[in-house]
Protein backbone atom coordinates (compact mmCIF):
# COMPACT_ATOMS: atom_id res chain seq x y z
CA UNK A 1 0.00 0.00 0.00
CA UNK A 2 1.57 3.08 -0.95
CA UNK A 3 0.63 6.43 0.71
CA UNK A 4 -0.38 9.61 -0.56
CA UNK A 5 0.62 12.69 1.17
CA UNK A 6 -2.55 14.52 2.56
CA UNK A 7 -1.74 16.30 5.57
CA UNK A 8 -4.44 14.78 8.05
CA UNK A 9 -4.94 11.20 6.44
CA UNK A 10 -0.60 10.93 6.22
CA UNK A 11 -0.66 11.73 10.40
CA UNK A 12 -3.15 9.02 10.40
CA UNK A 13 -0.97 7.05 8.25
CA UNK A 14 1.49 6.97 10.86
CA UNK A 15 -0.40 6.33 13.93
CA UNK A 16 -1.29 3.42 12.19
CA UNK A 17 2.42 2.23 11.32
CA UNK A 18 3.66 2.82 14.65
CA UNK A 19 0.56 0.98 16.31
CA UNK A 20 1.18 -1.69 14.50
CA UNK A 21 5.05 -2.40 13.89
CA UNK A 22 6.28 -0.45 17.18
CA UNK A 23 5.57 -2.06 20.21
CA UNK A 24 7.64 -1.29 23.32
CA UNK A 25 7.52 -2.88 26.40
CA UNK A 26 7.92 0.36 28.88
CA UNK A 27 8.93 -0.30 32.65
CA UNK A 28 8.45 2.60 34.82
CA UNK A 29 12.20 3.66 34.81
CA UNK A 30 12.28 3.86 31.09
CA UNK A 31 10.72 6.29 28.55
CA UNK A 32 10.13 5.80 24.60
CA UNK A 33 9.42 8.17 21.67
CA UNK A 34 8.89 7.47 17.48
CA UNK A 35 9.97 10.02 14.93
CA UNK A 36 8.76 10.37 11.48
CA UNK A 37 10.74 11.44 8.07
CA UNK A 38 9.54 11.55 4.60
CA UNK A 39 12.29 10.98 2.97
CA UNK A 40 12.05 11.67 -1.69
CA UNK A 41 13.46 8.34 -2.51
CA UNK A 42 11.99 5.32 -3.25
CA UNK A 43 11.61 2.18 -0.66
CA UNK A 44 14.10 -0.22 -2.18
CA UNK A 45 16.85 2.72 -1.81
CA UNK A 46 16.23 3.93 1.84
CA UNK A 47 15.62 -0.04 2.93
CA UNK A 48 19.38 -0.86 1.32
CA UNK A 49 20.38 1.43 3.57
CA UNK A 50 18.25 1.35 7.25
CA UNK A 51 18.82 -3.09 6.70
CA UNK A 52 23.05 -2.54 6.54
CA UNK A 53 23.33 -3.97 9.91
CA UNK A 54 26.73 -4.81 9.22
CA UNK A 55 27.26 -1.40 8.00
CA UNK A 56 26.06 0.98 9.65
CA UNK A 57 28.39 3.78 8.34
CA UNK A 58 26.79 4.60 5.18
CA UNK A 59 24.44 7.02 6.67
CA UNK A 60 25.08 6.98 10.31
CA UNK A 61 27.29 10.48 10.81
CA UNK A 62 28.68 8.96 14.24
CA UNK A 63 30.28 5.87 13.29
CA UNK A 64 33.54 4.84 11.99
CA UNK A 65 33.99 1.21 11.86
CA UNK A 66 31.33 -1.61 12.09
CA UNK A 67 32.49 -5.40 12.69
CA UNK A 68 30.00 -8.26 12.65
CA UNK A 69 30.53 -11.17 14.29
CA UNK A 70 29.40 -14.62 12.07
CA UNK A 71 26.96 -14.06 9.27
CA UNK A 72 24.14 -12.16 9.08
CA UNK A 73 21.26 -13.07 10.67
CA UNK A 74 18.65 -12.21 13.78
CA UNK A 75 20.69 -12.79 16.91
CA UNK A 76 24.24 -11.51 15.15
CA UNK A 77 26.51 -8.85 16.81
CA UNK A 78 27.47 -6.32 16.15
CA UNK A 79 31.23 -4.11 17.21
CA UNK A 80 30.36 -0.23 16.15
CA UNK A 81 33.51 2.09 16.78
CA UNK A 82 32.22 5.57 17.36
CA UNK A 83 34.11 8.46 15.89
CA UNK A 84 36.81 10.02 18.23
CA UNK A 85 35.37 12.79 19.76
CA UNK A 86 32.09 11.80 20.84
CA UNK A 87 31.35 10.30 24.61
CA UNK A 88 31.62 6.78 23.68
CA UNK A 89 34.13 4.58 21.57
CA UNK A 90 32.28 1.39 21.00
CA UNK A 91 28.63 -0.01 20.88
CA UNK A 92 27.60 -3.72 21.13
CA UNK A 93 24.70 -4.30 19.33
CA UNK A 94 22.43 -7.24 18.41
CA UNK A 95 20.33 -7.77 15.27
CA UNK A 96 16.60 -7.80 17.23
CA UNK A 97 14.38 -8.04 13.78
CA UNK A 98 14.93 -7.71 9.68
CA UNK A 99 11.77 -8.37 7.68
CA UNK A 100 12.37 -7.70 4.54
CA UNK A 101 8.90 -7.63 3.46
CA UNK A 102 7.51 -5.64 5.94
CA UNK A 103 10.67 -3.19 5.89
CA UNK A 104 10.92 -4.07 9.93
CA UNK A 105 14.49 -3.77 11.23
CA UNK A 106 15.31 -3.83 15.18
CA UNK A 107 18.36 -3.58 17.31
CA UNK A 108 19.65 -3.36 20.99
CA UNK A 109 22.59 -1.85 22.29
CA UNK A 110 23.87 -5.00 24.51
CA UNK A 111 27.47 -3.74 25.81
CA UNK A 112 29.84 -0.82 24.77
CA UNK A 113 31.42 2.41 26.17
CA UNK A 114 28.83 5.17 26.45
CA UNK A 115 29.68 7.47 28.56
CA UNK A 116 27.39 10.57 28.38
CA UNK A 117 27.76 12.51 31.09
CA UNK A 118 26.82 16.59 31.69
CA UNK A 119 27.39 18.53 34.75
CA UNK A 120 24.01 20.18 35.66
CA UNK A 121 25.47 22.75 37.60
CA UNK A 122 27.04 24.51 34.95
CA UNK A 123 23.98 24.16 32.15
CA UNK A 124 20.44 25.16 32.28
CA UNK A 125 18.81 24.58 28.35
CA UNK A 126 20.77 23.61 25.21
CA UNK A 127 19.00 24.64 21.65
CA UNK A 128 20.37 23.60 18.22
CA UNK A 129 19.14 24.07 14.45
CA UNK A 130 21.42 21.31 13.00
CA UNK A 131 23.50 18.61 13.48
CA UNK A 132 26.64 20.50 13.28
CA UNK A 133 25.57 22.67 15.85
CA UNK A 134 24.52 20.49 18.28
CA UNK A 135 27.56 18.54 18.04
CA UNK A 136 29.59 21.99 18.36
CA UNK A 137 27.35 22.58 21.48
CA UNK A 138 27.82 19.58 23.20
CA UNK A 139 31.82 20.32 22.73
CA UNK A 140 31.11 22.97 25.22
CA UNK A 141 29.12 21.63 27.70
CA UNK A 142 31.28 18.41 28.04
CA UNK A 143 29.38 15.38 25.72
CA UNK A 144 31.46 16.12 23.28
CA UNK A 145 35.44 16.02 23.65
CA UNK A 146 37.08 17.96 21.04
CA UNK A 147 35.58 18.92 17.36
CA UNK A 148 33.86 17.56 14.69
CA UNK A 149 32.49 19.12 11.29
CA UNK A 150 29.16 18.09 10.39
CA UNK A 151 28.23 21.28 8.52
CA UNK A 152 27.28 18.75 5.61
CA UNK A 153 24.38 17.56 7.98
CA UNK A 154 22.60 20.62 8.11
CA UNK A 155 19.32 20.01 10.18
CA UNK A 156 16.52 23.20 9.95
CA UNK A 157 14.81 21.17 13.07
CA UNK A 158 14.71 22.75 16.20
CA UNK A 159 15.87 20.86 19.08
CA UNK A 160 15.57 21.65 22.57
CA UNK A 161 18.02 19.48 25.01
CA UNK A 162 17.22 20.90 28.49
CA UNK A 163 19.42 20.03 31.48
CA UNK A 164 20.02 16.68 30.05
CA UNK A 165 22.85 14.95 31.65
CA UNK A 166 22.75 11.10 30.09
CA UNK A 167 24.99 8.62 31.69
CA UNK A 168 24.71 5.17 29.80
CA UNK A 169 22.15 4.14 27.11
CA UNK A 170 20.98 0.99 29.33
CA UNK A 171 18.40 -0.76 27.69
CA UNK A 172 18.34 0.74 24.36
CA UNK A 173 16.50 -0.97 21.55
CA UNK A 174 15.00 0.69 18.42
CA UNK A 175 12.74 -0.35 15.79
CA UNK A 176 13.16 1.20 12.48
CA UNK A 177 10.05 0.40 9.76
CA UNK A 178 9.81 2.19 5.87
CA UNK A 179 7.21 2.87 4.53
CA UNK A 180 6.39 3.60 0.76
CA UNK A 181 4.37 6.82 -0.28
CA UNK A 182 3.76 9.51 -2.91
CA UNK A 183 5.37 12.82 -2.31
CA UNK A 184 5.45 15.70 -4.77
CA UNK A 185 4.29 12.97 -8.10
CA UNK A 186 7.59 10.89 -7.16
CA UNK A 187 7.93 7.46 -5.31
CA UNK A 188 9.00 8.34 -1.57
CA UNK A 189 9.61 7.07 1.68
CA UNK A 190 7.92 7.39 4.99
CA UNK A 191 10.48 5.77 7.80
CA UNK A 192 9.93 5.88 11.55
CA UNK A 193 12.14 5.16 14.03
CA UNK A 194 11.28 4.23 17.44
CA UNK A 195 13.13 3.60 21.00
CA UNK A 196 12.83 2.99 24.53
CA UNK A 197 15.39 3.48 26.84
CA UNK A 198 16.15 3.48 30.85
CA UNK A 199 15.73 7.08 32.39
CA UNK A 200 19.45 7.45 34.49
CA UNK A 201 19.19 8.13 38.40
CA UNK A 202 19.06 12.01 38.28
CA UNK A 203 16.90 12.65 34.97
CA UNK A 204 13.57 12.90 33.58
CA UNK A 205 11.70 10.63 30.93
CA UNK A 206 11.54 14.27 29.20
CA UNK A 207 15.08 15.06 29.06
CA UNK A 208 16.35 11.50 28.31
CA UNK A 209 13.91 11.55 24.88
CA UNK A 210 15.15 14.79 24.34
CA UNK A 211 18.93 13.75 23.95
CA UNK A 212 18.00 9.99 22.26
CA UNK A 213 15.87 12.45 19.94
CA UNK A 214 18.18 14.31 18.94
CA UNK A 215 20.70 12.38 17.97
CA UNK A 216 18.31 10.00 15.71
CA UNK A 217 17.29 13.16 14.11
CA UNK A 218 20.90 13.65 12.67
CA UNK A 219 21.13 9.97 11.77
CA UNK A 220 17.36 10.31 10.20
CA UNK A 221 18.69 13.67 8.24
CA UNK A 222 21.78 11.85 6.33
CA UNK A 223 19.53 9.04 5.67
CA UNK A 224 17.15 11.27 3.96
CA UNK A 225 20.50 13.03 2.42
CA UNK A 226 21.77 9.87 1.42
CA UNK A 227 19.01 8.50 -0.14
CA UNK A 228 17.70 11.41 -2.04
CA UNK A 229 21.19 11.61 -3.56
CA UNK A 230 21.36 7.83 -4.67
CA UNK A 231 17.61 8.75 -5.96
CA UNK A 232 18.79 11.14 -8.33
CA UNK A 233 22.06 9.21 -9.26
CA UNK A 234 19.42 6.47 -10.59
CA UNK A 235 16.90 8.76 -12.79
CA UNK A 236 20.60 10.82 -14.52
CA UNK A 237 22.66 7.86 -14.99
CA UNK A 238 22.27 6.97 -19.16
CA UNK A 239 20.69 3.80 -20.24
CA UNK A 240 22.53 1.44 -22.18
CA UNK A 241 22.01 0.91 -25.65
CA UNK A 242 22.65 -1.64 -27.96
Amino acid sequence: MIAMMSGYGCIKMEDEYIRRHHRHEIRDNQCSSSLVKHIKAPVHLVWSLVRSFDQPQKYKPFVSRCIVQGDLEIGSVREVNVKSGLPATTSTERLELLDDEEHIFGMRIVGGDHRLKLNKANYTSLATTSCNELSMELVGFGLIVGVMDYSNLAHHSYINLVHCSFSNMQNYSSIVTVHPEIIDGRPGTLVIESFVVDVPDGNTKDETCYFVEALIKCNLKSLSDVSERLAIQDRTEPIDRM
